[in-house]
């Protein structure tokens, strides 16, 4: 993981089908389909519809779909429709969410190491 490959797809760009990157993604445009990659960085345009996987995701736009995620930012400019999965949880003063939240499975490593075994929530201004 010494390299800081990334791929972006722009504002102009549709995609419709499955995304799987091995390290980083950047979306500006819309994605039609489920995303998993290492981190995912979304723009306040980008619509996603569709499932996202993540080690890491940062969340400002549409989002209509379950996320899974170690670490997750939630933008004030976020609207996500569906059940949010989280290891650690900041939401900005203002994003929109409809939908359960719940901490991952404690089969993970983040999960094990808790103190208290609370899931972590911030709010962010």
């Amino acid at each position: 993981m010494a390299s800081n490959s990334f791929s972006v797809l722009g504002p102009d760009l549709k995609v419709t089908g499955n995304i799987s990157a091995s390290e980083d993604l950047h979306i500006d445009g819309s994605v039609d389909g489920d995303i998993n990659c290492a981190s995912l960085v979304q723009g306040e345009a980008s619509a996603i519809t569709g499932a996202i996987q993540a080690d890491s995701a940062r969340l400002a736009g549409t989002v209509e779909g379950s996320i899974t995620a170690k670490t997750l930012v939630i933008l004030k400019t976020a609207k996500i429709t569906g059940d949010v999965f989280y290891d650690t949880l900041t939401i900005e003063q203002g994003a929109t969410v409809e939908g359960k939240f719940a901490q991952r499975a404690h089969g993970s490593a983040h999960a094990e190491s808790s103190d208290d075994g609370e899931p972590k929530l911030s709010l962010a201004n």
